[in-house]
């Protein structure tokens, strides 16, 4: 492996999902991604739910206390913690509502199905109605000739 690819590898370590097969919700996606606000949160989401994330945490806490950036109680880096959680919670939400979308489209189009092959069982449940009575017509017809022929 190369070292662009190791490199590219640990900046982007969450890996890309396949494209949604449902035609419903790849159209749901392009129409989302027009919005560069909607690519943008994406990006800072997958980001932040990634382990490269924590890594680079764990490693800023490390040197802010570690180089005496500030003393004791770390008032400065509660803050800037505290106003980060606050974005982060606001990218989480933005995630779930993305997630609650897509589960509507999904039950959006099966309920559309739903309906449709309910319509196609009621056809079916008429053709079949015809047939019993065209059966039932054929066998009087075939009854009614063996009489005449035997009588």
């Amino acid at each position: 492996m190369t070292l662009g690819r190791r490199l590219h590898k640990f900046v982007r370590p969450v890996p890309r999902l396949p494209a949604p097969i449902d035609p419903a919700l790849l159209a749901h996606e392009r129409a989302r991604a027009d919005a560069t606000q909607n690519r943008i949160a994406d990006v800072i989401t997958a980001f932040s739910g990634s382990m490269l994330f924590v890594y680079l945490h764990v490693a800023w806490f490390a040197c802010w206390i570690g180089f005496g950036v500030e003393k004791y109680p770390y008032g400065l880096l509660t803050m800037i913690v505290s106003l980060e959680a606050i974005f982060l919670s606001t990218f989480v939400m933005i995630s779930q509502n993305r997630a609650d979308a897509k589960r509507q489209v999904i039950a959006d189009e099966q309920w559309r199905m739903v309906k449709e092959e309910d319509q196609q069982n009621v056809e079916l449940l008429d053709l079949s109605r015809q047939i019993l009575d065209l059966t039932k017509e054929v066998h009087q017809l075939a009854r009614a000739l063996t009489d005449r022929s035997a009588g």
